[in-house]
């Protein structure tokens, strides 16, 4: 434990030299400017910035890189909250309940506790980092596809079960983001499914491109169609920081989100996506304040903003735990990081930290460090953000669609993608009007062609046998759990009709 703590002490004293520092500040600024567009993410950010520091001394390049992860992860909370457009695919979940409370006066409040909750989750999480990621990464090789499948099963059903007024139309959005995410070349025998000849559809289609059509395209136009259903007091700002009742509501989310993030971004079970999904279903199952989530036509609950938005950077920590100690990426982002430690002639395992002991302890406390640096950023920031509220509702639209079209169209430059966006983005017209849920398209769409992989290995390690999810343990209790979430529901509303009719 000395021998960490001295490690660690040398780390910061390079991390702290003012040319690294600067390094992290840049990596900061640009990864929270980047996570607000649509459709631009850290990883592409990293990989676009790696040729350009090539000549950069590695422990500056390195630190700027994980300034901008942390940063982009953040950021996409911004636009979540303001403008129902998730920047990244792990804040679309902030979108639910963050919009809803802008649209009700307290866009000040959703933002301060998607930042705090960033930096208390951000820094929780890099302790763990620094003291027990040989632990953690020992346990993840524990688990195999039989149990990553049903992880993932667990989370899509959950979450999709608590999502939207009806179970029912939750797991129907679910087979519909299912279906979508099959489309595309099979991952084993290389045949094209569901593209309908269509060659821009042989990649697939891409999540983010989803996500932007069902949030803010199909808000912009929502929003245009019917202008009756928008409240009048939308733009009115009530509060601009967090009340103490939305502190005593806040804290124990953001300690619940770091518990669920960070060690789901310690294995390669989906990225930061599942845990704010997992997280916004348990604040919603143990509030005290039900009737503010949005499923219950509330005015939105600061709980599903600061759970999933801390559980997203305990995620964004927790992914360099495999990455750094076993050289496994477990998310895009890291895995264009991996590629930097490669283009310094540095190869992440075991003896990382034997033979670049000081650049990985330098990385380590830049960590720390950028935590602060983006709350010093972005609480300040806080009253120009929620200025974009002021805007006019058609402008506002408007810069929606410019955004949402730019980000879209940066990804693959193709036109393609933009016709379906907007054909997507219809189609979400209709099920905001038919009041179906959103949220489990995108959670089938990212957890379904995983899922299938998963699948397929397991079945093909037990040559066929389906027995296998429950023979092994932790399987079978994964499974237990999924069936009583979707059943105990079901059995407590029979029981109230039940008792109602007694009465």
């Amino acid at each position: 434990m000395s021998e960490i703590f001295s490690s660690l002490m040398a780390g910061f004293g390079t991390a702290l030299v003012p040319t690294n520092l600067m390094w992290g500040f840049v990596g900061c600024l640009l990864g929270t400017a980047i996570g607000v567009l649509p459709g631009i993410g850290p990883a592409l950010t990293v990989a676009v910035l790696l040729p350009i520091t090539a000549k950069v001394e590695p422990t500056g390049a390195l630190i700027m890189f994980a300034g901008i992860y942390y940063g982009a992860q953040f950021g996409g909370s911004t636009t979540s909250i303001l403008l129902n457009t998730p920047g990244e695919s792990s804040s679309m979940v902030t979108a639910l309940e963050g919009n809803l409370m802008a649209r009700n006066g307290r866009a000040g409040a959703a933002l301060s506790t998607a930042a705090v909750g960033s930096f208390v989750a951000g820094t929780i999480a890099t302790v763990l980092l620094t003291f027990f990621a040989p632990i953690i990464a020992n346990l993840a090789l524990k688990f195999g596809p039989a149990e990553y499948f049903t992880i993932m099963v667990f989370a899509f059903t959950t979450v999709s079960a608590v999502l939207g007024a009806s179970m029912v139309r939750g797991l129907t959005s679910l087979g519909l983001g299912l279906g979508i995410g099959l489309i595309g070349l099979d991952s084993i025998s290389g045949v094209a499914r569901f593209t309908g000849e269509v060659p821009e559809l042989l990649d697939g289609i891409e999540v983010v491109l989803v996500a932007v059509a069902l949030f803010a395209v199909s808000e912009a136009l929502y929003s245009v169609l019917y202008p009756q259903a928008e409240d009048g007091e939308r733009h009115r700002l009530t509060s601009l920081w967090m009340t103490r009742s939305d502190w005593k509501r806040s804290v124990p989310a953001w300690l619940r989100g770091t518990a669920i993030g960070f060690p789901f971004g310690s294995i390669p079970a989906g990225g930061a996506e599942i845990p704010t999904f997992l997280s916004y279903s348990t604040e919603k199952r143990l509030t005290k304040f039900p009737q503010e989530f949005a499923a219950n036509k509330g005015r939105g609950a600061i709980e599903g903003v600061a759970g999933p938005e801390a559980a997203n950077n305990a995620s964004a920590t927790g992914s360099l735990v495999p990455l750094l100690t076993l050289g496994i990426p477990t998310s895009a982002t890291a895995a264009v990081l991996l590629a930097a430690f490669q283009n310094y002639n540095l190869q992440p395992g075991p003896l990382l930290f034997q033979t670049s002991g000081d650049l990985v302890w330098a990385l380590v406390a830049s960590l720390y460090l950028g935590n602060v640096i983006l709350l010093v950023l972005n609480l300040p920031l806080v009253g120009v953000w929620v200025k974009l509220l002021s805007i006019p509702k058609p402008y506002l639209s408007a810069g929606i669609l410019v955004f949402a079209t730019i980000g879209v169209y940066g990804m693959r430059q193709s036109a393609f993608d933009l016709v379906l966006m907007l054909g997507i983005g219809w189609g979400g017209v209709a099920m905001r009007r038919l009041d179906f849920p959103i949220a489990p398209v995108i959670i089938g769409m990212l957890l379904g062609p995983m899922a299938e992989r998963q699948l397929r290995n397991a079945l093909s390690i037990s040559e066929g046998n389906w027995l296998v999810f429950f023979q092994q343990p932790i399987c079978a209790v994964i499974l237990a759990v999924t069936a009583l979430v979707l059943m105990i529901p079901h059995l407590l509303h029979r029981r109230g009709v039940r008792l109602s009719e007694d009465d």
